[in-house]
């Protein structure tokens, strides 16, 4: 058992169990996906049915044009794959001022899906794209066989359409096992270094996040006997520096049937945000709920977002 994070955070800051200001609206759609990675805390494969309508998107949008000045953040699974994905983007167009779309990369390569990057571009989404590893042998190991290879050829293009240098992308980082990524200022210069020389690619920010210990990573760490001293790892590294900038303090996340999470991870576990008769609030009552204030719902998985640098969608909380 490790210590209550509950209890380690309030020590640092109470405040900091509660939730600040909304800045950033991150909406999963949903848990379909071409690859099926070691580390996915949503297992997401081929075989997922969790999809988002468009009925959601419209609500989506309407929220952003109530609060002008959100980020909002796609996610999935493989988002792209999500048959409204191109009205979800065109829907938002001009409502927002920043769009990310987290990308596996591989599925620009798929075929049927070659439009994307131009789509992207023409869009101005902002690529926020997972590579592990800028070895072939490490990123193949953890997405499956070819899927570097793929990855290196989407970001050739995308480098082509002006990603990287005119618009931006930003690479992820994330461990291959049970272990906290090291420092993310260094693992980007050896990324840039390494992707320059090797294949003459360029980006612009790397952000290292901490596997969750949920999902199909918990699973695989509960086959091999080590899920208890990964959470002990965890929470031996706990920073109270990183503790002030949790992503959820900022961030709601909307799942593929509008329900709404303090974090993807939450979503993941099924752990909604609830109002105080405990019946669970959507997106379309999100105006109507006052969340400046509202404690945060946490749990022991909140420790790999607090552990050694910190860990966000951002990448690294303290430098």
């Amino acid at each position: 058992m490790v210590p209550s994070f509950k209890d380690r955070l309030q020590a640092v800051n109470p405040e900091y169990e509660t939730f600040e200001s909304l800045q950033t609206l991150q909406i999963n759609l949903g848990n379909l996906c071409n690859l099926h990675c070691n580390h996915c805390h949503v297992n997401a494969s081929r075989r997922g049915t969790a999809v988002m309508g468009p009925e959601v998107m419209e609500r989506i949008a309407r929220v952003l044009s109530h609060h002008p000045g959100l980020t909002l953040d796609i996610t999935g699974g493989c988002p792209e794959m999500n048959p409204n994905f191109r009205f979800l983007i065109e829907s938002t167009a001009g409502l927002t001022p920043r769009r990310l779309l987290r990308s596996n990369l591989a599925i620009m390569a798929e075929p049927g899906w070659e439009w994307l990057a131009e789509f992207c571009r023409a869009q101005e989404l902002t690529i926020i794209g997972s590579l592990p590893c800028y070895l072939e042998e490490n990123v193949d190991q953890q997405r499956g066989k070819g899927v570097y290879q793929k990855s290196v050829a989407v970001l050739k293009r995308l480098n082509a359409l002006g990603y990287g240098t005119k618009q931006e992308l930003n690479l992820v980082y994330n461990p291959g096992g049970d272990y906290i990524p090291g420092a993310q200022q260094g693992l980007e210069e050896a990324y840039k270094a390494e992707l320059f020389a090797r294949h003459g690619i360029v980006f612009n920010h790397l952000f290292t996040i901490t596997n969750a210990p949920i999902g199909r990573f918990r699973e695989d760490l509960e086959a091999a006997g080590t899920y208890a001293a990964y959470l002990q790892l965890l929470a031996g590294r706990f920073n109270p520096a990183a503790a002030e900038n949790i992503m959820c303090r900022t961030l709601i996340s909307v799942d593929w049937q509008g329900k709404i999470y303090n974090c993807d991870f939450n979503q993941a576990l099924r752990m909604p945000i609830t109002a105080e008769d405990g019946t669970e609030i959507t997106l379309a009552e999100l105006d109507d709920q006052g969340m400046n204030g509202k404690k945060i719902d946490l749990a022991e998985h909140c420790y790999c977002c607090t552990a050694g640098e910190g860990s966000s969608c951002t990448g690294a909380l303290v430098p």
